[in-house]
């Protein structure tokens, strides 16, 4: 067998883990192992569990994504295109989640409009042999072929809390409020 015929035969497989845009018992099987992995932070520096409030459960969804870095910016990318589960979730959720590898961060997650994904779709390619075959260009592809298919893959920029657009208030004293310390009370 040539090593051509192997990685079209590989390339095959996990485009059947992921049939229908979603991971069979197989493939979740396998990917709970890597969501562990990128939650403590033992994986690659790329590797990490993304965590989202499913939209019909109420429940946390978790998984394991590959993190493109562009330009000092961080991407998640959907490896499987625009109806998965959990860009939907996203989506739903105003883009709160939370990113998990060796500590807890929780962030905001901006959809990339589709005329700049281009550049961050080859970027994340190149850095998620995973995601190969789902995609229909060549990791090495001119720009031009991503500019073609990035409609079809959303893509979202990772912008922690502290930089998200939500500001939060500054506390503010007023007279009569309360504080709780050390389980003793204090009267302002």
């Amino acid at each position: 067998m040539k090593r051509s015929d192997f990685k079209q035969w590989l390339y095959c497989g996990k485009q059947w883990l992921y049939r229908g845009q979603r991971p069979n018992r197989i493939a979740r099987m396998l990917n709970r192992p890597w969501a562990v992995l990128a939650s403590w932070g033992v994986a690659s520096t790329y590797l990490v569990n993304l965590e989202v409030t499913g939209r019909k459960s109420g429940r946390t969804i978790s998984l394991p994504v590959v993190v493109a870095v562009v330009d000092g910016q961080r991407y998640l990318v959907s490896m499987l295109g625009e109806h998965v589960q959990w860009v939907q979730n996203v989506r739903s959720a105003g883009g709160r989640a939370v990113l998990k590898s060796g500590g807890r961060e929780e962030v905001h997650l901006e959809e990339v409009p589709r005329d700049a994904r281009a550049p961050i779709l080859r970027a994340y390619l190149q850095r998620a042999p995973g995601a190969r075959p789902h995609v229909p260009v060549s990791k090495d592809a001119p720009l031009a072929e991503f500019e073609k298919i990035a409609t079809a893959f959303p893509v979202f920029q990772v912008v922690s809390n502290f930089r998200a657009h939500q500001e939060p208030e500054p506390m503010q004293r007023e007279a009569g409020c309360q504080f709780i310390c050390l389980d003793q009370e204090y009267r302002v």
